[in-house]
């Protein structure tokens, strides 16, 4: 089971890791491990998050590697043989590519797989570089595999906890939807709107045929609900009590707590575990408490 303090070194501590630290230690250290590699010893990573590429994203960045060289090193792990896996900087190894460059800056780094995942999930999540499916199988896989909270997520790349809550839903959307918002026909915001509605692929097409911003879509969800006879789906807010609280005991635990506090009728206290380990942890923890 991955503990608390390995979380918050890598997502508190990922500058250093992927050469952003400005700090003299940090940067003797990146200078000790700099070198440059020729490009076709260096593998993209098949577990990274991000799969699309805009080829005018592409583009820029090679005109850019063209006229200026490549300014950023690549954040790769040894693979054998000598070559390597890119663990964060794969875009800038594309386009290096289309530009013609034969070799490239590297800084190397001693990872295991999990580490090397959890950097890349996080690294393309801070800069914004996934598009919001994407960005939800990150946080995801990151709880999934790596027992974050969501406050834990939102601590680690900038977010509100609200905006990774609502941006995990996203994937209960159809497949039809889902392939809408990687295409870029519809934005985080049209399908956030179409989460709570009972025909989401008829109401894509139509905000999409119309070209209906945010706002109107929103509105489109509204006039559904009230013709079907029923309120639009209002989203219950925890107070501020039981979020921290949520959060002291996933702290404790390592694992994703949740409350559910009904009032009068008592409650529910839900600890999530992904393996028996993480299990026979907390009974241990149970059985041994005063």
């Amino acid at each position: 089971m991955m503990t608390q303090p390995q979380k918050r070194r890598l997502g508190r501590g990922l500058a250093a890791l992927i050469g952003d630290d400005t700090t003299e230690e940090a940067v003797v250290e990146d200078a000790r491990t700099l070198r440059h590699v020729p490009i076709e010893f260096l593998h993209a990573n098949p577990n990274n998050p991000r799969k699309h590429f805009a080829d005018s994203d592409l583009e820029d960045l090679t005109r850019s590697i063209r006229d200026k060289g490549l300014l950023q090193p690549l954040v790769v792990r040894q693979r054998g043989n000598g070559e390597f896996e890119i663990v964060a900087g794969e875009r800038r190894w594309r386009a290096a590519q289309r530009a013609g460059v034969h070799e490239v800056p590297v800084l190397i780094r001693d990872l295991s797989d999990g580490e090397a995942l959890e950097i890349a999930l996080i690294e393309n999540i801070q800069r914004a570089d996934l598009n919001a499916l994407e960005e939800a199988r990150a946080y995801e896989q990151l709880m999934d595999q790596f027992s974050y909270t969501q406050q834990q997520l939102a601590d680690s790349v900038g977010k509100s906890r609200s905006h990774i809550a609502n941006t995990i839903r996203l994937l209960s959307l159809p497949e039809s939807v889902r392939r809408h918002i990687e295409d870029g026909a519809l934005t985080a915001g049209h399908a956030r709107a179409l989460v709570a509605t009972d025909s989401p692929q008829a109401l894509a097409e139509k905000i999409i045929q119309l070209g209906m911003t945010v706002r109107e879509a929103e509105g489109l969800s509204r006039s559904e609900a009230e013709a079907k006879g029923r309120p639009p789906a209002v989203k219950a807010q925890k107070d501020a009590d039981t979020v921290a609280l949520e959060r002291q005991l996933s702290e404790v635990l390592g694992l994703k707590v949740e409350i559910a506090n009904k009032g009068r009728a008592g409650g529910a206290l839900t600890v999530r575990y992904k393996t028996l380990e993480q299990l026979d942890d907390v009974c241990s923890r149970l059985v041994k408490a005063p």
